[in-house]
């Protein structure tokens, strides 16, 4: 009888964008492909590592790395802001560049050094229109015919923003889980609540697709600064305060740009 070698360990890196956790994995010299089995075994938090996104690096022909984002549930992201400015803070560090390019579903991406202490990462220009968000059914983004007149954005993954009075009095799990299947949102959607907080500073809460609630989501937080603009709310340079602390959006001519934090917390490797 043949004795099965024992598998391969999995070696990962830990970080964090305010509280909005990730586990990435380095593929660029080969190793274990991330599969959703493995993806839901390394993100359970009791008996794996636990995150709120993984992010997966390749090697690229023309990016320093290509990206590919995974949820919590095994299901891809399609995009994920704050995971994108982790791995471009690694690859700034490794490589000692102002300025990396990363291609994700969304795109090719540009993350850039900010003083040696922030991240900045321009999310690419909003999707507005119903195809591209996408939406089931033709519909207004900006005045969604659901209770509460939320506003549809696409980051590159889909967004329903609600603005409502105190965001911090709304029940994020029962509000954000009960929509982010609604027909509307053929993907399933990202959800929202945001109060205006002061000119031009809002707070935001979130319930993530696939994952749940979290302390911050960056493309989350890039939608909810585009709606408000559009809505009439702020300018486009908006500071939002979520769970986890303060991002920075610039709704720029060549896309969104957001700043922030990240933290690197331990090397590690999964058994």
């Amino acid at each position: 009888m043949s004795v099965q070698p024992p598998p391969r360990p999995v070696s990962f890196v830990k970080m964090h964008g305010l509280g909005n956790d990730f586990v990435v994995i380095d593929r660029r010299a080969g190793g274990c492909a991330v599969t959703p089995d493995l993806a839901r075994r390394l993100g359970d938090r009791h008996r794996g590592v636990g995150f709120d996104q993984l992010a997966e690096i390749h090697s690229d022909a023309t990016a320093d790395a290509r990206l590919v984002f995974w949820n919590a549930d095994g299901s891809i992201a399609g995009a994920c802001g704050n995971a994108t400015r982790c791995v471009g803070r690694l690859l700034l560090d490794e490589t000692g560049k102002q300025i990396v390019t990363l291609r994700t579903d969304r795109g090719m991406l540009q993350a850039v050094d900010v003083d040696g202490r922030l991240t900045a990462v321009n999310m690419g220009p909003p999707l507005l229109q119903a195809a591209d968000i996408p939406l089931a059914a033709h519909a207004d983004p900006l005045n969604l015919p659901v209770p509460g007149n939320p506003v549809a954005v696409g980051m590159g993954n889909p967004h329903c923003v609600f603005f409502v009075p105190d965001a911090d009095s709304v029940d994020v799990a029962r509000e954000g889980a009960a929509m982010e299947h609604h027909p509307l949102f053929p993907q399933a959607t990202n959800v929202e609540f945001a109060s205006l907080a002061g000119p031009d500073r809002l707070r935001m809460r979130v319930w993530e697709r696939g994952t749940g609630i979290t302390l911050a989501c960056g493309s989350g937080t890039c939608a909810t600064a585009v709606a408000a603009h559009l809505r009439g709310l702020t300018g486009r340079r908006v500071t939002v305060d979520v769970d986890g602390g303060t991002l920075e959006i610039d709704w720029r001519d060549d896309g969104v740009w957001m700043t922030g934090p990240t933290a690197l917390v331990f090397r590690g490797e999964f058994l």
